[in-house]
């Protein structure tokens, strides 16, 4: 049986057309999903992924333990091999979901120690050469092996550079810092919208790298503005409060909009801390967590069940250049 990375492998080497493999999945799946069913990711295909996990994450630091002994240099670089050359088997042969995003992370990691241990990461040459090894190794590993994770770490790893090469121009760049990772956030929110318009059908790889995005992109938009807000600090107001109320609902609708539940999760913490922090500011101390549990949960569970509903009021008031961008809404 054949996969969709495996029909996605063959449109890239030139062997099917793209409209001929997009025809053979309409004839045998004629009924899309619903929308309800199109926000997915591969993330573990059975419980073989995780003793996979369990068996490479033993091999690798237990090699590295013993090695670093000697030079931890050649402990993160044995380290960055055995990483790549288990991929080889558990990610492009066996296509394990799981095994892949963990081999991905331990080889950018190893990068980085490996870059940490010739230049120490704490020195603003460290950071940046850091940045570009982890940004190329992550490039290298995405032209191999096509890991939906892997543009995501990449994109981390280019706003570690940018923030980098900002501090030496800018020395006093870090009370800038709130307003730049916004920005940061935004331009990492776009970036996932072309990823996810250009599959909104959501049947492939793509998807799954705007899933990776958009997990990203939320806590880089909202912490910005929490902080700035002092929510974090404990310093909560009628002000800052009603700005969070209103923040989570557009983020909300945002969500909604793009079908894209991970946006609103991602930043669920921050509007839970937010909400907790108003209930005790009311004397509410011994019981704000329960109240804030009960009232979130409700309210997601509502969400959850009237989600398609919701979904076609909203995008149906949308312009028609923006739906075509968006997931097909399906009546329920």
């Amino acid at each position: 049986m054949y996969s969709d990375e495996d029909l996605n492998r063959a449109i890239k080497k030139g062997i099917f057309s793209y409209s001929a493999v997009e025809e053979f999945r309409n004839q045998i799946s004629p009924t899309p999903p619903i929308t309800d069913e199109q926000e997915h990711f591969k993330l573990v295909g059975g419980f073989n992924d995780i003793f996979i996990v369990i068996a490479c994450g033993l091999l690798l630091f237990s090699t590295f333990s013993i090695l670093k002994s000697i030079n931890i240099s050649l402990g993160y670089l044995v380290f960055l091999l055995l990483s790549w050359g288990l991929a080889e088997f558990f990610v492009l042969k066996r296509k394990m979901a799981l095994p892949a995003i963990m081999l991905l992370i331990a080889f950018v990691g190893s990068t980085i120690g490996l870059s940490d241990s010739l230049l120490p990461i704490s020195t603003e040459a460290g950071a940046m050469l850091a940045a570009i090894l982890s940004a190329t190794s992550a490039y290298i590993h995405w032209q191999r092996f096509r890991v939906p994770i892997t543009v995501a770490v990449a994109s981390v790893a280019l706003i570690g550079l940018i923030i980098s090469l900002l501090r030496v121009v800018f020395p006093d760049i870090d009370s800038w810092s709130s307003p730049l990772l916004l920005l940061c956030g935004l331009f990492t929110f776009a970036f996932a919208m072309s990823w996810d318009a250009s599959d909104t059908s959501r049947k492939n790889y793509r998807s799954d790298v705007g899933f990776w995005l958009h997990l990203l992109a939320a806590p880089l938009i909202i912490h910005p503005i929490f902080t700035g807000l002092n929510i974090l600090n404990g310093e909560e107001s009628n002000f800052s409060m009603a700005v969070v109320v209103l923040l989570y609902l557009l983020l909300t609708i945002i969500s909604i909009c793009i079908d894209r539940r991970v946006l609103m999760v991602s930043s669920l913490i921050y509007f839970i801390t937010a909400l907790s922090g108003l209930l005790e500011s009311y004397d509410m101390m011994g019981s704000s967590s329960a109240f804030t549990g009960i009232f979130v949960g409700v309210m997601l569970l509502l969400m959850s069940g009237y989600w398609q509903r919701i979904r076609i009021m909203l995008v149906n008031q949308l312009p028609i250049f923006v739906r075509a961008c968006l997931p097909e809404v399906k009546v329920v």
